[in-house]
């Protein structure tokens, strides 16, 4: 008599069961893509893997063509004196998705934040500058257009991420030089994500196993729909995970963040909602759901307001909360940048009230003009 799997190896299993047909689907995919892109004959497939081929074709050829072309190269260079560039970098590149049939590209926005000039490549080797239109700081997306007409690319539908859910499969692409990096995942979780930026997603998608090419990187259905776009890599994905090795996963934006704001990006460059505060401060959760902050934007509103690091956030405006979620929660909630706000601080034993002019965080940035 078989022995029952432990949940562990059980979730395990069922994954690599479910996978194996997209892996398959993705290894022909790659022979399509290939087969397409230099004009060669289709490929030979003998024995029993003819029958599975056939069945690919019949069902996803399309969609998985589609889901390859759509994938790009995204690079940016970002100029010296940029407040971006001691953290992300003056040379930045990831993936991203062609989404519409005029060169418009869904990508992570802190890619190209503060850029001043980007360029994208398709699968096929085309190389094509392009304009950034937009920056979203409270999704994290970024829109860029190419320039020219992009060659044998077929734009990615748009899914309802909004559907999905905790065990989920997916497959997450990302471009690569020689071919892209094509991982099925599940999804293990959709819940909010706190950044220590000021940032808060809502209900997030969370994925494993791990893919390292992860920022701006496609997450798709299996039906060939994008779903998400790559941001992170966290060692808690899946805090629950009995396995440590199985609580380090990715971090997805889920498109349904983008339908409602997409038309403000592509024509002013920002969502047209009036902006939250923003103090400029880097702040991390404590195990006991305290919030301690470990550094000030130079030059920014908790700098100018004397917020040093170490400092123990314990209120705003006289009000508690728990965590990092509850500090946004509390700091954003009926207030818009420019409104002055009064933290509760612990330092050094002593309990101190801070008032900070909060900004709206583009003007901080050095943005060039779209």
């Amino acid at each position: 008599m078989n022995r029952p799997l432990d949940p562990a190896r059980k979730k395990r299993h069922l994954l690599r069961v479910a996978c194996a047909r997209l892996v398959l689907l993705a290894g022909l995919c790659l022979s399509l893509f290939a087969a397409s892109t230099t004009h060669a004959r289709p490929l030979m497939v003998e024995g029993g893997a003819l029958a599975a081929q056939a069945e690919a074709e019949d069902e996803d050829e399309e969609s998985l063509l589609r889901l390859l072309s759509a994938v790009v190269s995204v690079q940016a260079v970002i100029p010296e004196n940029a407040r971006t560039v001691n953290t992300l970098g003056r040379v930045r590149s990831g993936s991203g998705v062609v989404i519409d049939g005029a060169g418009l590209i869904l990508t992570i926005g802190y890619l190209i934040l503060e850029a001043e000039r980007a360029w994208v490549q398709t699968a096929g080797g085309q190389r094509v500058g392009a304009r950034i239109l937009a920056y979203d700081h409270d999704t994290g997306f970024g829109l860029l257009r190419a320039n020219r007409p992009l060659r044998k690319v077929v734009p990615m539908p748009l899914g309802d991420s909004a559907r999905l859910a905790e065990g989920d499969l997916a497959v997450v692409v990302s471009f690569g030089r020689l071919q892209p990096a094509i991982l099925p995942v599940q999804t293990i979780s959709r819940r909010d994500f706190a950044g220590y930026w000021e940032y808060l997603l809502e209900d997030a998608v969370f994925t494993w196993p791990p893919h390292r090419d992860y920022g701006g990187a496609a997450l798709v259905s299996t039906a060939g729909e994008l779903l998400g776009i790559g941001s992170l890599v966290l060692s808690d994905a899946d805090p629950e995970a009995a396995e440590p090795s199985h609580r380090i996963g990715n971090l997805f934006v889920p498109l349904e963040h983008l339908k409602e704001i997409m038309a403000d990006l592509i024509d002013r460059g920002r969502s047209s909602q009036p902006p939250k505060p923003w103090l400029g401060l880097h702040a991390r959760q404590s195990d006991d759901d305290r919030v301690i902050v470990i550094r000030v934007a130079d030059k920014g509103p908790a700098a100018q307001a004397g917020i040093e690091p170490g400092d123990l956030i314990a209120g705003v405006e006289g009000d508690a909360f728990s965590g990092l979620i509850g500090f946004y929660r509390s700091l954003w909630k009926g207030r818009v940048a420019g409104d002055r706000i009064a933290l509760d601080i612990r330092r050094d034993g002593r309990g101190l009230k801070i008032e900070i002019d909060s900004i709206d965080r583009y003007r901080w940035l050095r943005l060039s003009a779209p």
